[in-house]
C-alpha cells in the first residue's frame, strides 16, 4: 500500500518516466512472446533467438533501475526513520513500484500480441499479424506468463540491489577492469566472426566493459575541462562531471556500446551484415535498446540535477546569472560528446576489422 500511495502521489514527470518504463517493458514482452511463438513453430534455433532477446530485456531493466533511482520518493529524508520509513522500506517500495510498472507493460504486450494473432477479436487490426506471429500454432500459456514475468521480477530485484545502502566504487578503480573487459569482448568478436552467438557474447563483454569504464571516462572529462588555468565556468562544469561520474558513467558507457554496435551493423551492411536471428523484429529490437540506453542516460542526468538543487539555488541567491548554469551544462555535454563519439567510432572500427578478417 505504501508503494501504491507513493506512486499515486508522485509528480507528473515521475509518472511520465514510469509510463516510459511500462512502454519499454511492453516492447520487450512482445519480443519475448514473438520468440516463444517462433520456438513453438520451429524449435530448432530457438535458443539463439532467446539469447538475442535478452539484450532488450537487459536494457529495459537498466532503464527501470535508473527511473527508480531518480524517484524523489525513494530518497531517505530526515524524520522518516522515526515513522518506520528507513532505507530498507523505501528500497522495497521502489522495487514494488518498478514491478507494478513493468507488470502493466507485460500485460499490455500480452494483450496486443494475442490481438494481432487473432486470439482476441472485436478490435481494429484483429489478426493482422497472424502469419508473422505464427497464429497457426497454439501459444503455451504457462511459458508465455513465465517469459512475461522476467521483466518485472528482474527489474525489481535489480532495483533492490541498486538502491541498497552501499559504498560506491571509485571511478578510477573500475576503469582498468572496464578496459580489460572491453578488450576481451573485442577478442571474442574477432574469434567468433559473424556468428550470431559469438558476436553477441563479445558485444555483451564490450558493453559491460564500457559500462565499468564509463565513470572513469566521465571523471577524465571533468579533469580535461578543468585543465590549463580554468576559469569559474570550466571549474563549475568540470567538478560537476567529477562529482556525478559514478551516476552518469555507467549509462554513458552502455550508450557508447549501443552506438558502437549500430555503427558496426551499418559498416557491415554492404558485406553481408550480421546474423541476428530475430527476423523482422531485429531492427525494432535494436531501436528499443537504443532508446532505453538514451533514456537511462537522460534519467541519470535528471537525477544528478535533482541532487544538486540546493547548490544551484545557492548560486542563484549569490546573483550568479542563470545563463552561466546553462553554459556550464552545454560545456559538460560538449566534453562528454568529444570523448564518447570518438570512443564509439573507434570501438566500431575495431569490431568491423575483427569481423571482416
Amino acid at each position: 500500500m505504501l508503494a501504491l500511495r507513493l506512486a499515486r502521489g508522485s509528480r507528473p514527470a515521475v509518472q511520465l518516466r514510469r509510463l516510459f518504463v511500462a512502454a519499454a517493458s511492453a516492447g520487450t514482452g512482445f519480443l519475448l512472446l514473438y520468440v516463444l511463438a517462433g520456438a513453438v513453430d520451429r524449435p530448432a534455433g530457438s535458443f539463439p533467438r532467446l539469447l538475442w532477446a535478452l539484450v532488450p530485456l537487459a536494457a529495459t531493466v537498466h532503464f527501470a533501475v535508473a527511473v527508480a533511482r531518480a524517484d524523489p520518493a525513494t530518497r531517505p529524508r530526515e524524520g522518516l526513520d522515526a515513522a518506520g520509513l528507513g532505507p530498507v522500506r523505501l528500497t522495497l517500495a521502489a522495487a514494488i513500484s518498478t514491478a507494478v510498472a513493468c507488470t502493466l507493460g507485460s500485460a499490455l504486450a500480452l494483450a496486443v500480441f494475442l490481438h494481432l494473432r487473432g486470439d482476441l477479436a472485436g478490435l481494429p487490426f484483429d489478426g493482422s499479424g497472424a502469419r508473422l506471429l505464427h497464429a497457426e500454432q497454439p501459444l503455451p500459456l504457462a511459458a508465455a506468463l513465465t517469459l512475461l514475468a522476467l521483466v518485472p521480477v528482474t527489474a525489481s530485484a535489480a532495483t533492490v540491489l541498486a538502491l541498497r545502502p552501499h559504498r560506491p566504487l571509485a571511478p578510477q578503480t573500475a576503469l582498468p577492469w572496464g578496459i580489460a573487459l572491453t578488450a576481451c569482448g573485442l577478442a571474442v568478436e574477432a574469434y567468433a566472426g559473424r556468428d550470431g552467438g559469438g558476436f553477441l557474447a563479445g558485444w555483451v563483454l564490450t558493453a559491460v566493459g564500457l559500462a565499468l569504464a564509463g565513470p572513469g571516462l566521465a571523471y577524465a572529462c571533468g579533469s580535461l575541462v578543468q585543465a590549463v588555468r580554468p576559469g569559474a565556468l570550466r571549474l563549475l562544469a568540470g567538478r560537476y562531471l567529477q562529482e556525478q561520474a559514478s551516476r552518469i558513467g555507467p549509462p554513458l558507457g552502455v550508450l557508447c556500446s549501443v552506438a558502437a554496435g549500430a555503427l558496426t551493423a551499418l559498416a557491415l551492411r554492404d558485406r553481408g551484415g550480421l546474423h541476428v536471428p530475430l527476423g523482422p523484429l531485429a531492427w525494432p529490437a535494436a531501436a528499443l535498446v537504443a532508446l532505453c540506453a538514451a533514456a537511462t542516460l537522460l534519467t541519470s542526468a535528471v537525477e544528478g540535477r535533482g541532487s544538486r538543487a540546493a547548490e544551484r539555488e545557492a548560486m542563484l541567491d549569490l546573483a550568479a546569472p542563470a545563463r552561466v548554469l546553462r553554459t556550464a551544462a552545454g560545456l559538460r555535454a560538449t566534453a562528454l560528446a568529444a570523448v564518447c563519439v570518438p570512443l564509439s567510432w573507434g570501438v566500431a572500427q575495431l569490431t568491423s576489422l575483427a569481423l571482416t578478417r
